[in-house]
């Protein structure tokens, strides 16, 4: 189980960064294994966590949803009560909060920078950030929010981003937004960012009205991080075993499935640009499965 103060600063930024209400269960299902399986459990978890944030200050909003989730309770952080604004701090006064954190590493220094509107913590102080420790994040969020383009090194290669909005899933942050080189909407995870970002001028971008978040990452992690190079492979074969084809089968879809052998195993068509991602998958089968196609080309292309 994840650690408490992390679960708690992930769960702060889920519900800010969030653009409808999340139902508890979105929740558990966004923070993949940092609360509980057990539905009382994970209740009480929660509560726990919500209350504990209440108490810092920051304003936890709850709906009733209506039609088919009726009576389902919903949760958002409402950021223009939550992000203190007007203060108008010059440069020279910001610099001295950074310092000022740095100094006495608060717990709850990072996220008090935010709420005075000191977005970009200078690398240079030392600033032990609470949400949570990926250098890119601040960064990211602040060029979110004031709509600015950046520009950083994704395996290898330059990329300009607009970025719309950032997801946390299956413990990793991701950032969705439109890639100028490829002009259209791409999604790259966080950490994995090469050094530096470059943020430019706020305004430079519009995000598109009817533009989803949620909706536009992509659910199976495994299609994640497809090649840039024209032609790469990245779906795989693999045959599954009988007595697991039929788990497999309602977990891809029937659509997935290319052929059924006599003796009750299937062939299936996954989704593998992540290559960490599939390999997880397939390992995670054990001996009930095997790659019968395309990995190899795969792999090469990666390595």
């Amino acid at each position: 189980m994840t650690d408490r103060v992390e679960r708690l600063t992930n769960l702060l930024a889920l519900l800010l960064e969030t653009t409808q209400p999340l139902t508890l269960l979105e929740i558990a299902g966004e923070m993949d294994g940092q609360y509980p399986d057990k539905e009382s459990t994970r209740r009480a978890s929660f509560e726990r966590d919500k209350a504990a944030l209440r108490e810092i200050g920051v304003p936890i909003e709850t709906t009733v949803l209506t039609g088919h989730r009726a009576g389902v309770s919903a949760y958002w952080i409402d950021r223009d009560r939550y992000e203190l604004s007007g203060l108008e701090l010059e440069p020279d006064e910001a610099r001295a909060l950074q310092v000022a954190v740095a100094a006495t590493r608060p717990s709850a220094g990072q996220e008090a920078l935010w709420k005075l509107g000191v977005e970009a913590v200078d690398p240079g102080v030392g600033v032990t950030a609470t949400l949570p420790d990926i250098a890119g994040l601040p960064a990211l969020r602040d060029a979110a929010a004031r709509r600015a383009t950046v520009s950083f090194r994704y395996r290898g290669k330059d990329r300009r981003l607009d970025p719309f909005g950032l997801l946390l899933r299956t413990g990793f942050w991701y950032v969705v937004g439109r890639d100028h080189g490829h002009d259209e909407v791409r999604t790259y995870r966080v950490d994995r960012v090469e050094g530096a970002l470059d943020v430019g001028d706020g305004a430079a971008f519009e995000r598109p009205d009817d533009f989803d978040l949620r909706a536009a990452f992509p659910t199976d992690p495994k299609v994640l991080g497809a090649p840039d190079e024209p032609g790469a492979a990245v779906l795989a074969t693999v045959r599954v075993v009988a007595d697991h084809a039929g788990r497999i089968e309602r977990e891809l879809g029937a659509d997935r499935v290319l052929d059924r052998r006599p003796d009750g195993s299937i062939d299936v068509e996954v989704p593998c640009a992540n290559l960490p991602a599939f390999r997880s998958w397939v390992l995670g089968l054990l001996d009930h499965a095997v790659v019968v196609g395309w990995l190899r080309d795969v792999a090469k292309g990666h390595e």
